[in-house]
């Protein structure tokens, strides 16, 4: 080793003495640099700056952008007088260092102290050239003059701040201290600085996670040398030698990892992307969805989406509650995943509808049996309600009301409003018809989002947006102001579910066909916020209602968000807040489009039996029913009286044998129904 380090010494002597001075510039000019920008992670930052992610370089190399002035100055200090203390003054190549270094070496019979300057060892790792050989020696010489003549100081030294290795995948003095001490370089502790100067010069034997005993004596070597050249006290060395050494490395951080997965592909080259994400928010509700789904079974899944309805931010976004394969295929981003909304669609109906002066939320409307051309919608209890208010309708999540409104305003026109609101749906076969309603069409959790958000803001539509400093588009008017406010009015009475704060958050539920998706969405004076729950597959979630599942989590998310909610905004000054009887007469009672050729609501009609139907006599009798219209009714069979002036709203005819038979009743007004049945 002696003879080695002495023959290196003479050698490089020699070479220097004999190109003269001329010859030493030109050689040290006509060196062929390395490319001096190496490949840095594409970062995902957070509204605030903050890292949501990073991706690895080629090989998988985690070396992440560090600007030297936001590195603690603490470490540089360290760094420099352990490793180089002429930094600022040499051209590259330290030659006292060197003649100091043989001296020791030559005494102890061993390496003892390194005579290589941060710039030549930034050359060395530029070219990854190995440190025992003559020639890779020269060449780092050189490539260290020509570093000299061609960077500043400034920049050699954020260049051994990106590639200097610190173990394992790790390059890059930030990606180290995001690794081992999960935090930015930006405040370190003496001991932290000291450890992050010891693990370049021998990254692999002296890595914490896996030679925590040789990191920790590494470290100690360092604050006894500085201590001995008076660069630090021996109280702040007793103190730093205290401290603990990271036993294992921390992930890098992953929030929100299918949005990230989404910015990173759609943005090639881009070294780095700030979204409207709120880094904190978003750690908390990835949280809340693992919560969410734990303890009920190996595939339920959850997404959840927030925003600020008023700016169109997107502050939070969860495709799934884990980021990995498996029975609930967490790789899937369900906020982007087409689903049938169920009920969720209501709201924009009915608003819609007020909207056109169809009707107000005090007007009656019957909830009824109904059918259109053989589409015959049912509530989802199977039960008729009778007369009811509009807004007891949309609380209730009656389907037959919702159905009658969306068939006044027209399909097409519903498809329009969600378009107009941002909703990108997809119809089967492009025709839509009635079932849109009720969620016969597919959209995604963020478009319903988005569409709640335009309720929120007043009836106007607002792209959601997820990129900081993107362009902001006026938004289009998708119905008026008061009607809007109506419907966020509606909304906002609503029951809590069991255990939630009783508030006035507006929001609604959802269940699509079969229990295959559950919905919860709601908006407050700042923020709306959507979850959907459910098989990432696609099939049934026995049991599942949107109102038992997916609704407690949004109330969840809106404490996790912080705590109490922001009020909704008052009425419109055009508002009208009134009973059903101040009302005008055409919003008193619901009418279809057809109301003109449709018998009057007190019309008789035959309750039993029903047209059609099959009916065993008994004796010859039959029993008969009629329902509203105004008594005495007189009925008949075939045209032939057979009771006659009778109060009761049912009675038994004597019929005069099996066969078919036309019953008609008619009322003291003259009106009347009819049902045609076979008798046994």
């Amino acid at each position: 080793m002696k003879t080695a380090r002495f023959a290196f010494a003479l050698a490089a002597f020699l070479f220097l003495g004999a190109l003269g001075r001329d010859r030493f510039d030109a050689w040290v000019d006509a060196t062929v640099l390395p490319p001096l920008s190496p490949a840095t992670s594409v970062e995902v930052l957070a509204r605030d700056g903050r890292l949501l992610r990073a991706f690895t370089v080629d090989g998988g190399i985690w070396r992440l952008a560090v600007d030297p002035a936001t590195v603690d100055p603490r470490y540089l200090k360290l760094l420099i007088a352990y490793e180089d203390q002429r930094f600022y003054s040499h051209d590259g190549v330290d030659l006292r260092a060197f003649a100091r270094a043989a001296v020791q070496d030559v005494r102890a019979g061993r390496i003892v102290s390194g005579g290589s300057t941060l710039t030549m060892q930034v050359a060395r790792l530029l070219e990854d050239s190995g440190t025992g050989r003559v020639a890779g020696k020269i060449r780092q010489i050189r490539l260290a003059l020509a570093l000299e003549r061609h960077l500043s100081k400034a920049q050699i030294l954020g260049l051994y701040l990106h590639i200097a290795p610190f173990g394992g995948n790790l390059e890059g003095v930030r990606a180290a201290t995001l690794a081992y001490f999960g935090k930015e370089p930006r405040r370190l502790t003496l001991a932290e600085a000291a450890l992050l100067v010891a693990l370049p010069q021998s990254p692999e034997t002296r890595r914490p996670d896996r030679e925590l005993t040789a990191a920790k004596r590494a470290r100690t070597r360092v604050l006894n040398r500085l201590q001995a050249q008076g660069a630090m006290s021996a109280g702040a060395v007793l103190a730093a030698n205290t401290e603990a050494v990271p036993s294992a490395r921390r992930p890098v951080a992953m929030l929100a990892p299918h949005l990230t997965d989404r910015l990173h592909a759609s943005r090639p080259g881009v070294g780095t992307i700030t979204t409207t994400l709120d880094a904190d928010l978003q750690a908390r509700l990835e949280s809340l969805a693992a919560d969410a789904v734990a303890g009920q079974g190996d595939r339920l899944q959850v997404a959840i989406v927030v925003a600020q309805h008023r700016s169109g931010d997107i502050l939070a976004t969860v495709g799934s509650s884990v980021y990995k394969d498996g029975p609930r295929r967490g790789f899937v981003d369900m906020t982007q995943a087409l689903r049938s909304p169920g009920s969720t669609l209501k709201p924009l109906i009915y608003g819609l509808a007020f909207d056109e002066g169809l009707a107000h939320p005090e007007t009656l409307i019957d909830d009824k049996p109904v059918d259109f051309n053989g589409y015959a919608p049912q509530n989802f209890d199977n039960q008729f309600r009778g007369t009811i208010r509009l807004r007891e309708a949309l609380q209730l999540s009656l389907n037959i009301p919702a159905v009658l409104l969306t068939d006044a305003i027209g399909p097409s026109n519903l498809m329009n409003g969600m378009e107009r609101s941002g909703v990108h749906a997809v119809v089967p076969g492009q025709q839509p018809g009635l079932a849109v309603a009720l969620g016969g069409v597919g959209v995604t959790l963020q478009d319903l989002v988005q569409l709640y958000a335009t309720l929120a803001r007043g009836g106007v539509s607002r792209p959601l947006t997820v990129e900081a400093g993107a362009p902001k588009p006026e938004g289009q008017r998708v119905m008026s102001a008061v009607a809007a406010w109506e419907v966020g009015d509606i909304l906002a009475g609503m029951p809590p579910p069991p255990g939630s704060p009783s508030n006035r958050l507006a929001y609604k539920t959802g269940t699509s066909y079969g229990h295959r998706d559950a919905w919860a969405i709601g908006f407050d004076g700042v923020h709306v916020i959507g979850v959907w729950m459910g098989h990432a597959d696609g099939t049934p979630v026995p049991g599942a209602f949107g109102g038992e599942l997916a609704a407690p989590v949004l109330f969840q998310a809106f404490a996790r968000l912080k705590g109490k909610l922001d009020r909704l905004g008052p009425p419109p000054a055009a508002t009208l807040m009134v009973s059903n009887g101040e009302l005008p007469k055409p919003l008193q009672r619901f009418r279809t489009r057809n109301a003109a050729f449709e018998p009057a609501p007190d019309t008789p009609s035959v309750a039993f039996p029903p047209d059609g139907a099959e009916v065993e006599l008994t004796d010859g009798d039959l029993l008969v029913k009629v329902r509203n219209g105004t008594p005495p009714f007189t009925w008949l069979a075939d045209g032939t009286p057979i009771a006659i002036a009778t109060r009761e709203r049912q009675d038994i005819l004597k019929l005069p044998g099996a066969g078919f038979v036309t019953l008609s009743v008619i009322d003291a007004k003259g009106r009347s129904d009819r049902v045609s049945v076979q008798l046994h």
